[in-house]
């Protein structure tokens, strides 16, 4: 892969906002801290507020002292001389006359949007307007980008019409989790799984996002998107392609995501019948959760509402390797554990040579891939049981773990953000691991016909006890096919 100019300057809008604060400042102060920082690099920050440079630099200090690792004084001394704030409305190109003596000497700047997507047509209009957005400058989208296809289309025409595709870096969080990025090297750095990768092995595949928390004041975003379109249209569908993708010809940007393209394209499409027999909507009401007593969604929205915190799916993709795999999605909010998960089920040997109580032992191989609360690849292994019997061989099933905590552990080990990844390759110019128009329209027409689907059978969201699983529905949706959810 041919390397990119590396970036000068990182323009960050939404600069005062939750996420610069608890992930994208820190992740660039630990990018500074291991050297990743080019020469010269300059961050400037910026929202509507008014505050002065020194306010704003005692803020990120505060922030990133609170946070576990702590903060050394020579990288904030480092970190502090590259960093500026500057007050403007980015809607327009008279909102933007202030930031323009910061961009003075910047070759190559990066425009991050920490903003809400109904704003990035404005504001690109706006950086064009106003001279900033050149031919070597870069924008980097937050998701969700828009609701539906029809306005994701509409935001992509928007900051199409101002950046080119290539400059363009729509990021989804997750593909920058170690685990994540693993899973390609586990597939195709290693000629253990590639040949077992399909039909012919693989019984089924779980993708579990599971999280303890409410929406709480979350909501009126919440009530907007629901747990299919804020959670499973990029998350989810993101690891299902990464699981399911065909193997690219090498590590360039567009080979990469060319594979997961094709994947979406073959997500069977959902239809009113199979809404029903294939899918589940929830909703949690008042319950237990981590011990303390729990409010209904509605309780927290103030009044009824027919938008789903939980969501289960069945998804068959129709093309040769995967054919009669069925992969099953779940996500929810108030669920009894935080969790992110998949779990490959292999199919069991064609034939027990074992007999007695081994025959009873004798389990299939699993595959486990867990992205959170701990980083771990685990493959489930039958082992003989030590010891002696008077019936005979006894089994047991033995994990075999690539632990990230315990493999790399020690004095100085931390657990990075994810933006951290994401962050050093908007500045080195690498969009693998972003996400490609083509690539969100497809997801959305995927997801839209699931929504459809929904509205034609007339599916309300099931209540569930907050601290549960879901409704009982989504036992049965997994079990009419005589599997269990992994848990």
């Amino acid at each position: 892969m041919a390397e990119a100019p590396r970036a000068d300057l990182l323009v960050l809008f939404g600069g005062t906002g939750d996420l610069a604060r608890r992930m994208l400042l820190p992740s660039l102060y630990y990018l500074d801290a291991d050297g990743f920082l080019p020469e010269g690099f300059r961050i400037v920050a910026t929202a509507r507020a008014e505050l002065s440079r020194e306010t704003f630099l005692d803020r990120v200090r505060r922030d990133l002292e609170a946070r576990p690792e702590g903060l050394e004084a020579a990288v904030w001394t480092r970190f502090g001389s590259r960093l500026d704030y500057v007050s403007a409305d980015a809607t327009t190109a008279q909102g933007l006359a202030s930031l323009g003596p910061h961009l003075d000497g910047a070759q190559r700047p990066i425009f991050y949007l920490a903003l809400s997507p109904s704003l990035y047509g404005r504001v690109c209009v706006a950086l064009a307007a106003a001279g900033f957005a050149t031919d070597d400058s870069r924008i980097v989208l937050e998701k969700p980008i828009g609701r539906d296809l029809e306005t994701s289309r509409a935001i992509n025409v928007a900051v199409g019409a101002v950046f080119d595709e290539e400059r363009i870096f729509r990021i989804d969080h997750y593909l920058g989790k170690e685990t994540v990025q693993n899973l390609i090297a586990l597939r195709f750095a290693n000629t253990l799984f590639e040949p077992l990768w399909n039909n012919l092995t693989i019984d089924h595949v779980q993708l579990t996002v599971a999280e303890t928390e409410g929406v709480g004041d979350r909501w009126p975003y919440y009530d907007e998107y629901g747990a299919l379109r804020d959670m499973l249209q990029n998350h989810m569908l993101q690891l299902l392609c990464l699981v399911a993708m065909e193997p690219p010809s090498d590590m360039e940007p567009d080979s990469v995501r060319n594979e997961k393209v094709k994947v979406l394209r073959s997500l069977r499409p959902y239809t009113r019948a199979e809404a029903a027999s294939s899918s589940v909507r929830g909703q949690y009401a008042a319950g237990v959760a981590a011990g303390a007593s729990a409010q209904a969604y509605e309780a927290e929205r103030g009044q009824a509402s027919d938008t789903e915190t939980f969501v289960a799916l069945r998804v068959d993709i129709d093309n040769w390797r995967w054919a009669g795999v069925p992969f099953f999605l779940r996500t929810g909010k108030r669920l009894p554990e935080r969790r992110t998960q998949i779990a490959i089920q292999f199919k069991g040997v064609p034939h027990s040579i074992f007999d007695g109580p081994a025959r009873e032992d004798l389990v299939a191989n699993r595959l486990v891939i867990d992205l959170q609360p701990d980083e771990d690849i685990e493959l489930l292994l039958m082992n003989k049981a030590p010891g002696i019997t008077a019936g005979g061989m006894r089994l047991q099933s033995l994990p075999l773990s690539l632990s990230l905590l315990r493999t790399y552990e020690g004095p100085g080990a931390r657990r990075r953000i994810a933006y951290e990844r994401l962050l050093l390759d908007a500045i080195c110019g690498n969009s693998t691991l972003f996400v490609r128009r083509d690539e969100v329209e497809a997801a959305w027409r995927w997801i839209d016909g699931v929504a459809d689907a929904w509205r034609e059978a007339g599916m309300a969201p099931k209540p569930y006890a907050a601290g549960s699983w879901g409704p009982a529905g989504a036992f049965a949706l997994i079990e009419r096919s005589g599997r269990a959810w992994y848990d």
